[in-house]
């Protein structure tokens, strides 16, 4: 900005945005003194840099705003989680099944995990096929994000909501 750009030559665009064409720094600055404004290197890396002449203060507040604006618009995904267990009864199991379509209806993702107690690390067969039951009976609800997978003494897996055709 202003004093601080090291370039002999610059290619200068106005404050209304016209191209002023390539002039060499001290014109460029008399340009933006002359107009009360400031004069910003825009495209430091091009030969001969980019310069406008500005409103400093004015352009860092824009770009604040524009930044602002794309945080509130930025979509913030929820990953919601189910456990079960291994002997989880049919019961229990319709009321996380429930559950699970409910946080994909709110565009959330759920993860599903079953937790291996003891002796039943030995067993992993039957938290792979309730795993597999979940997907097939949320597949038009949901699209398999993360297969099922053993982690320590746990099996995961991440569902997210069904792309709507």
């Amino acid at each position: 900005m202003n004093e601080d750009i090291r370039a002999k030559e610059v290619r200068l665009v106005n404050a209304d945005g016209e191209q002023a064409g390539v002039v060499d720094l001290k014109t460029a600055l008399k340009t933006a003194q002359d107009s009360e404004l400031d004069l910003v290197e825009i495209v430091p890396d091009a030969k001969p840099p980019v310069c406008k002449v500005m409103d400093y203060k004015r352009y860092l507040y824009d770009q604040k705003q524009k930044a602002k604006e794309a945080k509130k618009n930025q979509k913030v995904t929820q990953v919601k989680e189910i456990k079960l267990r291994p002997g989880t009864e049919e019961a229990d199991y319709q009321v996380k099944l429930r559950k699970i379509l409910e946080f994909l209806e709110e565009k959330a993702k759920v993860k599903v995990s079953i937790r291996f107690r003891g002796r039943e690390m030995a067993h992993q067969e039957i938290g792979k096929a309730q795993l597999e039951r979940i997907v097939k009976d949320t597949e038009e609800f949901a699209t398999l994000e993360q297969a099922p997978k053993v982690e320590g003494r746990q099996m995961g897996m991440l569902l997210g909501p069904a792309k709507k055709k």
